[in-house]
């Protein structure tokens, strides 16, 4: 991601700022919420390893994404407890009960030290964090996460995206690294094949593209001699539409607040969805679709039906990952940022670096808050993220004499018949991606981290934002989360919902003025003011 990176003076003054707030909540700061102690009485280690001396037993709250994986006995936190002389007892659950289990705990009283991959919204944890549930972790990185503060230091957006509107801190995110840019941002793909065989470019402009859609519809560039071929496969509209954002001049703070951006003209807050560029955006997607160029039943088709056409090649365009990690099939390249009909050509379908910011949480039952938190900041770290993504060298990984790693073979090709998540998810946890660290690309072998993948991010990166320009998801108060709760569930459902009518003809564009009227019914104008609000304490 190319964006310009800040100094550490206003690092330093932002910390400053959320650690004086965090202490005018009514607690300590120092106690880190009541309950931490000094570290000398604790017997907790400043640095190095173990964190404690005397072995502590700690209660934590997780979830998961392979049943099979016994927490309480899988192999990356049975070393790491060796290591830290920290036992973690883990209750767990799988990601679909995830929620209700959670809010069961905390409804009953009945909540653990450590929500861990427990993934809190930003309004839970303002609001837990105002009732005391969950405690400030302000002075707690100041004084035991050196490895995290470092990232907030060469990362302002990721501490400004954390602090809610009290100034506090309550919970670690998941990271993707800025230097990362293919795991942040890529393309779509094309199959290199079919623009070969058809005497095509790369598609510079929105008729380039139109034209080459038509032309892998209609000319049998696959040569069976049918018409079986799919020129845009995809689940759903919205992979379409985000790629052609930045060729309308749409969200130019990124999509981490999906449907709001800086207005060009007023410098202030603009709901996209409402936008006449918006308007554009969709009579071209209708365009693509109506001419037959989209996936037919690309607003109910199944994942499942999408794969097993891209398994056979039928794909000209795929808006997923590269082809070959998921169908298993070669030559795909991304595609080129299109130049729109006012001229723009920028690629803003990326959010921040800062993924879910609830993954790591410690409730007022935590007895050692201060030790958790080393606990935690370990994987913060370039040998802690090593060891979470690729476990232990020589046995599920192999490193050459530059430092470069890879999965053994046992990993790759499984003897089992295991794919390499399976097989990963016998030793590690990150498979399915609900964690709270950071993902770094020397660490991380899914398929964003393909050469290929590479390749893609540097095709689109003249054409994104600045990082400066990127928004994370915006922090709200208690009072505007209330009453976004009422208004912004309806907006956007309705928002989808019409996307979807637009594009595949159920809903004339002649009725754009009446869409546009119900979206003011339903309250717009007062979610433009709080996510306004939002925007200026951001800015702040």
């Amino acid at each position: 991601m190319n964006r310009s990176k800040r100094g550490n003076m206003l690092l330093a003054c932002l910390v400053s700022i959320t650690l004086l707030a965090g202490c005018s909540s009514g607690k300590s700061a120092d106690s880190g919420g009541g309950k931490a102690q000094d570290a000398a009485d604790a017997k907790i280690n400043q640095e190095g390893f173990p964190i404690v001396n005397d072995s502590i037993t700690v209660k934590a709250f997780a979830a998961k994404f392979f049943a099979n994986a016994d927490w309480n006995n899988i192999r990356l936190w049975k070393d790491y407890e060796k290591k830290s002389n920290i036992h973690v007892q883990w209750d767990t659950v799988q990601t679909e009960t995830l929620k209700e289990k959670r809010n069961l705990l905390l409804a009953g009283n009945d909540y653990p030290e450590m929500f861990y991959a427990s993934a809190f919204s930003r309004s839970d944890l303002l609001k837990y964090g105002k009732q005391g549930v969950f405690i400030p972790l302000n002075d707690l990185i100041d004084k035991y996460a050196p490895n995290f503060k470092a990232v907030m230091e060469k990362y302002p957006i990721i501490a400004k995206g954390l602090t809610m509107p009290d100034g506090n801190i309550y919970g670690l995110p998941t990271i993707y690294d800025p230097e990362f840019k293919s795991v942040l941002y890529g393309t779509p793909w094309v199959k290199q094949e079919w623009l070969d065989k058809l005497g095509l470019k790369q598609p510079e402009t929105l008729d380039d593209f139109y034209n080459m859609l038509k032309a892998f519809k209609e000319k049998d560039p696959n040569g069976n001699g049918q018409k079986d071929e799919i020129a845009w496969g995809a689940v759903g509209t919205a992979g379409i539409v985000n790629y052609l954002r930045g060729s309308f001049g749409l969200n130019n703070h990124g999509t981490s607040n999906l449907n709001v951006d800086t207005d060009p003209e007023t410098g202030n807050i603009r709901f996209i969805p409402a936008d006449p560029r918006y308007k554009e955006l969709l009579q071209f997607v209708n365009k693509l679709y109506k001419d037959g160029l989209l996936e037919q039943d690309i607003v109910s088709v199944k994942s499942t039906e999408v794969d097993a056409k891209g398994m056979q090649g039928l794909l000209g365009v795929s808006d997923s990952v590269d082809p070959v990690a998921i169908y298993n099939q070669k030559g795909y390249v991304g595609l080129s940022v299109l130049k729109g009909p006012h001229g723009d050509q920028e690629y803003n379908a990326y959010g921040s670096p800062l993924g879910n910011i609830g993954m790591f949480v410690l409730t007022d039952k935590a007895k050692h808050p201060e030790a958790m938190m080393r606990w935690m900041d370990y994987f913060y770290s370039d040998e802690g993220i090593k060891l979470f993504f690729m476990g232990w060298k020589d046995e599920t990984y192999t490193e050459d004499a530059n430092g470069n790693v890879d999965y053994t073979d046992e990993i790759k090709n499984n003897p089992n018949g295991l794919n390499l998540d399976q097989a990963v998810g016998q030793y590690l946890i990150w498979p399915g991606g609900y964690y709270p660290g950071f993902v770094k690309q020397k660490f991380f072998k899914g398929a964003e981290g393909l050469p290929t993948s590479v390749e893609n991010a540097k095709k689109a990166e003249p054409y994104v934002l600045p990082q400066d320009q990127v928004w994370p998801p915006f922090n709200f108060t208690q009072d505007e989360q209330s009453e976004l709760t009422t208004i912004q569930t309806d907006i956007e459902t309705y928002v989808n919902e019409m996307r979807d009518k637009f594009i595949t003809g159920n809903e004339s564009f002649d009725n754009w003025d009446q869409y546009v009227a119900a979206l003011k019914k339903m309250g717009v104008d007062r979610y433009v003011a709080i996510y306004q609000s939002a925007s200026e304490r951001y800015a702040k």
